[in-house]
């Protein structure tokens, strides 16, 4: 009785240190690294406007993984990326109305809000290339269309 009362408990301390394995395994698949574009100061000391580099977050693998991207690209600079230099030229609180693939084009609606109080071509510029190259980064995506209210014309003028 002893010996079937141990290789139970045996099997049973087996059982639960697979499936504990296996949780962490699996949580670890869940996300997949994406890029986000932003301006550097270091890297960009003389600001080309539309220069901007890579940093890689962490986004969940099952989901748009483009909306994922864009949603981090919203959020900004974390605060060790901040200390590297690197800034986003898209105003806070910035939130996306829609997000859509047709063909090789990426078409992206913002709210109002990406447009306030935004002057000057070249902070234009880094705002369209920052949504630009965050989005190109996904197969088969050469054209990004932003938009606003339903504007492609009017938007993020100088």
């Amino acid at each position: 009785m002893k010996r079937i009362l141990t290789i139970i408990v045996l099997a049973l301390i087996i059982v639960v240190a697979a499936m504990i394995l296996i949780k962490e395994n699996a949580t670890k698949d869940e996300f997949v690294s994406v890029k986000v574009f932003f301006n550097n100061s270091k890297l960009d000391p003389e600001f080309s406007c539309n220069k901007v580099f890579p940093v890689e977050r962490m986004v969940l693998r099952v989901g748009d993984k483009k909306q994922e991207a864009l949603s981090e690209l919203l959020s900004g600079p974390t605060q060790a990326e901040a200390d590297e230099g690197f800034f986003t030229s898209i105003n806070s609180g910035v939130k996306i109305v829609s997000l859509s693939v047709n063909g090789n084009t990426a078409n992206v609606e913002f709210d109002e809000r990406l447009e306030e109080a935004v002057g000057g071509s070249c902070r234009v510029a880094a705002i369209r290339s920052q949504i630009t190259q965050t989005l190109k980064q996904f197969y088969g995506i050469e054209n990004v269309v932003i938009s606003i209210g339903g504007r492609t014309e009017d938007i993020l003028q100088p």
